[in-house]
């Protein structure tokens, strides 16, 4: 069985997170219909090419922290959320009450 219409899921969702907010992969999985797939939207950001139009950047983990286990992919990561805005503490969190996504049912 293909995971590309999941991933495709995953996509439209992270492509509804705006400039400034992010989104947890709990709460992307959930609006994509994966039952318990924050783990598979993990993968399927994971699987995106290079230069994708995805903002991949804006999705973390539930404690509002970047997982990549990439240094230099955590790095892109904090820098691209830190040019919309967004601001991490001391320990490297996003405080998710102030940047998570508000998500409105897709249309």
């Amino acid at each position: 069985m293909s995971a590309a219409p999941a991933y495709e899921r995953v996509y439209a969702v992270v492509r509804r997170v705006p400039r400034g907010r992010v989104a947890t992969y709990g709460q992307v999985a959930r609006l994509a219909g994966l039952v318990n797939g924050a783990r598979q939207a993990g993968y399927a950001l994971h699987a995106l090419r290079p230069h994708t139009a995805v903002p991949w950047h804006r999705v973390l983990n539930a404690a509002g922290r970047i997982t990549l286990g990439d240094v230099a992919g955590a790095v892109t990561q904090r820098l691209l959320l830190e040019r919309e805005g967004v601001r991490f503490d001391a320990a490297g969190r996003v405080d998710l009450a102030r940047y998570l996504w508000k998500a409105r049912a897709a249309r």
